[in-house]
């Protein structure tokens, strides 16, 4: 499919319903209002396309960026692609998601995700600390700086409560995710999230609440699901 045919399909999808639970949900800028699983239909008729991943990004409309992630080739992806992506990530479900998705799939995930984490830029740290995340979800423990995830839980319960509003969610989703996929360092990830407490996070006009980080990952490892991988990280 071409760009142009995406969009249109994208547009015969869209319902402005779904645009306004968009935007109480932090969208900024253009979409149609397409819901993940009519996404899901056009992600399975193009499969990955790496060319038509960055034209669909890059024409800012909210439900063509995530589909971008969708069908993005991430072995193609290169670090100027996921900065320009990160940059350019105005709602949280490309910033928090889609680009993190992306960038722990490719060859640069831990790179790009130690210099995000680093900027004075709310999405692009919170896309950084989602990135390290998924990182953990995907990757085996082996594969994984160990050391560097133990000194970031450190970083994490120090910092967490003055740092900026979803950095601060994403924080906490890093700490859940460690204690959750990371076996070894499932327990200092407990002794974290307990000592951080309740984390507060303003989520707009939105139902939407913090996950209670110590009863998340308790319900991981009550279900037997600690340290079991995913796939990939999109979904």
């Amino acid at each position: 499919m071409t760009k142009d045919e995406v969009m249109k399909a994208l547009e015969s999808y869209g319902n402005p319903s779904t645009v306004k639970i968009f935007q109480k949900h932090g969208l900024r800028g253009d979409a149609f209002g397409v819901k993940v699983a009519d996404l899901k239909i056009l992600q399975k008729k193009i499969k990955k396309d790496h060319q038509l991943s960055l034209d669909l990004y890059d024409t800012k409309n909210g439900d063509a960026m995530y589909l971008a992630g969708l069908i993005a080739d991430e072995n193609m992806m290169t670090k100027k692609d996921l900065k320009k992506w990160a940059k350019h990530s105005e709602w949280q479900m490309i910033s928090e998601y889609t680009v993190p998705w992306i960038a722990s799939e490719s060859h640069h995930g831990m790179d790009l995700a130690l210099e995000w984490i680093e900027s004075s830029e709310e999405k692009i740290s919170s896309c950084g600390w989602s990135t390290l995340s998924s990182l953990a979800s995907i990757k085996n423990d082996e594969e994984l700086n160990l050391a560097e995830y133990d000194k970031l839980l450190q970083r994490v319960e120090k910092e967490i409560h003055s740092a900026p509003n979803r950095t601060r969610y994403a924080m906490n989703g890093f700490v859940i995710a460690v204690g959750s996929y990371i076996e070894s360092l499932s327990a200092k990830a407990r002794k974290v999230a307990t000592a951080i407490g309740k984390v507060e996070v303003f989520t707009g006009e939105t139902a939407c609440k913090v996950p209670f980080a110590p009863d998340y990952i308790q319900k991981v490892v009550d279900k037997g699901r600690l340290g079991k991988k995913r796939k990939q990280a999109r979904c």
